[in-house]
């Protein structure tokens, strides 16, 4: 096990690579430095003195990849892609074009993407896992029936409307929560609740349905019919045997998130005005600000290459075969 995970580990550099080159050259096909430049020192009345200061300061005057003025190694290394990219492997993520230390924004807005992410995470595993096993219960009845019906109703609706509708009936008519902001300590929770009442709400549809696919599965193998026919309960059945058994897909599916958490919800941060790192990615793409989004797509590559090898893992601790394996 420790070998395969060296392994995968190592596997990850070339990867992590690859996607770093990729966000380099998708970024720079729309923007040049001198682009960038002008959108953070302003449109109107830039010199050109002042565009080459900006990016002799930051190291955006360098070619992108491949310098033909220097000799050897250094044709690769004096570049800006070798330069801003060889640091983020030692996590030195360096400073936002702005001049704020991008590391620094990472760990202060780590915390109030986790407030959101993990209690979405945690309840709604719950509550997704609790409402597929009461369909695959009552398989083939009304409860079934109108709970898949329920269940496409939830996945044909955007998660956006959601979030406005939320924000309208709940905070703006009903006054129960605030619509937007963030607080410090236990301030946080009110601003917190709605937020995680929509995301569990705006998942239940997908979620519910596959996990309903998994148990029904299941219920149709032959050690299920086994324990039927030695006369087990169907209750015991289906959480004894169904549910344990049906934990490898379950954890496919989690473990791989849990990671991702740490990145925040793009669009929920955004309209609820949560300083995590999905509204600072946000404010990164409208700013064109490189040096953000190539920090955050590392990062979220980086984690989600975590996610898979905690999949791995946690497959050996609920199926003893792969152990043997």
């Amino acid at each position: 096990m420790l070998n395969y995970i060296i392994r995968r580990m190592l596997y990850a550099i070339p990867i992590l690579i690859g996607v770093n080159l990729i966000t380099f050259t998708l970024f720079f096909v729309v923007n040049t430095p001198d682009d960038m430049a002008r959108m953070q020192l302003g449109i109107k009345r830039v010199t050109p003195e002042a565009i080459e200061k900006w990016k002799h300061e930051r190291g955006y005057d360098k070619p992108l990849i491949f310098s033909e003025a220097e000799q050897g190694a250094a044709k690769f290394t004096h570049t800006i892609f070798f330069e801003k990219s060889a640091a983020m492997f030692a996590f030195d993520f360096g400073q936002a074009d702005d001049g704020r230390d991008i590391a620094y924004e990472i760990k202060s807005r780590m915390l109030p993407s986790l407030a959101i992410a993990l209690p979405v995470f945690l309840l709604g595993l719950v509550v997704y896992i609790t409402f597929a096993l009461a369909m695959a219960f009552f398989r083939a009845t009304y409860v079934d029936f109108w709970g898949v019906v329920l269940c496409v109703a939830l996945m044909s609706i955007s998660s956006l409307f959601y979030i406005i509708g939320g924000q309208f009936l709940i905070s703006k008519l009903w006054h129960l929560v605030p619509i937007s902001g963030y607080g410090s300590g236990l301030d946080a929770g009110k601003f917190l609740v709605l937020p995680v009442i929509i995301g569990v709400i705006s998942g239940a549809g997908a979620s519910t349905r596959w996990y309903r696919t998994i148990f029904l599965e299941e219920m149709g193998k032959d050690y299920v019919r086994t324990a039927r026919a030695k006369g087990l309960p169907e209750s015991i059945v289906l959480f004894r045997h169904v549910l344990r058994n049906a934990m490898i897909p379950i954890l496919t599916g989690a473990v791989v998130v849990i990671p991702l958490l740490f990145l925040g919800s793009l669009i929920a941060e955004s309209f609820f005005g949560i300083p995590g790192l999905g509204s600072y990615t946000i404010d990164a793409i409208n700013s064109q600000d490189f040096a953000v989004v190539r920090a955050m797509v590392f990062l979220g590559s980086l984690l989600y290459i975590i996610g898979l090898i905690l999949t791995d893992i946690s497959y050996t601790l609920v199926d003893p075969r792969i152990r043997l394996e």
